[in-house]
């Protein structure tokens, strides 16, 4: 199972590069960290905790 790597902030639509700073839930809710800490990390869909979501090396 491969995590799904949103291209762009849930909240303010900028855009997140694979290997860029996001943070995310657990259901895979992808937001911006400006978005995040604004929404004190956690998420506005489901409640759960915004953590920072790990970096994918792009080849």
């Amino acid at each position: 199972m491969t995590l799904e790597m949103r291209e762009t902030c849930e909240r303010c639509g900028v855009s997140l590069a694979a290997d860029g700073d996001a943070v995310i839930c657990s259901h895979e809710c992808t937001f911006c960290p400006s978005c995040a800490a604004a929404m004190a990390h956690t998420c506005p869909n489901c409640g759960g905790e915004l953590v920072a979501r790990p970096k994918r090396v792009v080849t």
